[in-house]
């Protein structure tokens, strides 16, 4: 029998990040289509007092973060929430799947800004410069969108350390826009134009009650405070992540949600929910309109396309990061490990996330993107949490955070309960389009398993 020729040992990922990158990736990730293209759907679900799902998704994200912190600490792997399920649990179906998940996750979350590109923002400079109005379903607007795709896979292949810059830059910029929204309501309230008692309005449809559409809207505006854990899966990319994680995702999602409550406070004063609803993803747009007239439209317009441009990017790159783990642990096909020789970066695992993404692109809505990739990630989430109470008993040699007992179990029930089918008030459409994925992962692993046999997972090389 002849000899194994040797594998060619792959490069390292680059550690280029370092805290003030990793801060203004956790706020850019989490700002941006969230808030930019779904106010409008979340305030269809509540009426005015908008405010309120955005604030208990804070809360509920929040006490998951803890859980992160505290299993980043200990093991620094670009693995994420799959190191986490199989060092707790030790069953590698699961595993397999709550990687999976995650890394559909990045791919519908990134599928619903480019709708949110070129449906929204790029149709309405159209419309501003050139005075062509497009149907947001036209194939021309779609087709803008699998370009869209296509550009952030080329940004993706040059490398992390030109994404993450690239990140700062678009996170300054969506920042500025969501601060317009707040000067706008600012201005609106010294003025006397808002209508404050829209603050308290709750509407709750026939045969409903108040928790179900409190619960509906605070389901949808999960995704809205998503990304924060997409920062984990930059590990191994960062420099020192025991100690600069802990504050930069903290502050992160500090500074976020203060954005979101008082854009969406702005939204409710100006502009009635069902107006808001109407518009849809153009709901901001609206919203200036309504509160500054004479505020160049085309600016905000700009401003929003580029902020979900930057979620985009972030979503895809953490996807094809999180899939090249995968494939470094043998659990899905080797050859989406391949890093490429001179860029450095897993160049397979962005062409076959790309590709999903462009499939996603040409069939789904914003509305479903956005509520699949909430629901995949409370399901994530919910095990997460249960996994650092598991790997309690497991102590690591180096000091890390180690978060109060109360955050998982209380981050357990919260995001188990906003993922129940009955209890959330989710409409069927996300578990129809989370199923499809997520078989399509089970397919993906019965192949391998077919040409590999049993694969023993090694966690601490998951990220490798």
């Amino acid at each position: 029998m002849a000899e194994a020729t040797p594998q060619t040992e792959q490069p390292e990922l680059h550690r280029a990040i370092g805290p003030k990158l990793l801060l203004f990736f956790v706020v850019g990730d989490i700002l941006g289509t969230g808030i930019y293209a779904l106010t409008g759907n979340v305030a269809g679900k509540i009426g005015g007092a908008l405010w309120l799902p955005f604030l208990l998704a804070f809360v509920v994200a929040f006490l998951t973060a803890f859980s992160y912190l505290e299993l980043v600490g200990k093991y620094p792997k670009a693995a994420g929430a799959a190191l986490y399920t199989n060092k707790a649990f030790k069953i590698h179906f699961l595993t397999f799947m709550v990687a999976f998940a995650v890394m559909c996750s990045g791919i519908t979350s990134a599928s619903s800004a480019a709708l949110a590109f070129g449906r929204t923002y790029l149709r309405q400079l159209l419309v501003e410069f050139f005075d062509v109005a497009l149907s947001p379903e036209s194939l021309v607007i779609t087709g803008i969108a699998v370009i869209f795709i296509a550009a952030l896979a080329i940004i993706n292949f040059r490398g992390v350390s030109e994404s993450v810059k690239a990140n700062v830059v678009l996170t300054c910029i969506e920042l500025s826009g969501l601060v317009i929204i707040i000067l706008i309501g600012a201005y609106a309230v010294i003025a006397g134009d808002g209508e404050p008692s829209r603050l308290t309005e709750i509407h709750v449809p026939s045969g409903s009650s108040v928790m179900l559409a409190v619960t509906s809207a605070t389901a949808l505006a999960f995704f809205a405070m998503v990304g924060f854990e997409d920062s984990v899966n930059m590990a191994e990319e960062c420099r020192d992540p025991v100690k600069i994680f802990p504050r930069a995702m903290l502050w992160g999602m500090g500074i976020a949600a203060t954005i979101y409550v008082l854009v969406a406070i702005t939204s409710s004063l100006l502009i009635p929910s069902d107006e808001l609803a109407k518009a849809g993803s153009s709901a901001l747009l609206r919203v200036v309109t309504v509160g500054a007239p004479g505020f160049p439209l085309w600016i905000f317009a700009l401003i929003g396309l580029l902020a979900v441009v930057n979620s985009a990017l972030i979503n895809m790159l953490m996807a094809s990061r999180l899939l090249y783990g995968m494939s470094n642990e043998k659990i899905i096909p080797k050859f989406f490990g391949t890093v490429h020789p001179f860029r450095r970066t897993p160049w397979i695992s962005i062409v076959f996330t790309t590709g999903v993404a462009v499939i996603l692109v040409s069939t789904a809505d914003i509305g479903k993107l956005g509520g699949t990739t909430s629901l995949l990630l409370l399901v994530v989430f919910t095990i997460v949490n249960v996994a650092c109470l598991v790997l309690r008993r497991e102590k690591a040699e180096h000091k890390h955070f180690r978060a109060p007992t109360w955050a998982p179990v209380l981050g357990s029930i919260t995001c188990a309960y906003l993922a129940m089918p009955v209890l959330s008030g989710r409409p069927w459409d996300d578990y129809k389009i989370a199923g499809y994925l997520l078989l399509a992962g089970l397919v993906l692993w019965v192949i391998n398993r077919v040409l590999h046999g049993k694969v023993e997972i090694h966690p601490e090389k998951l990220g490798k």
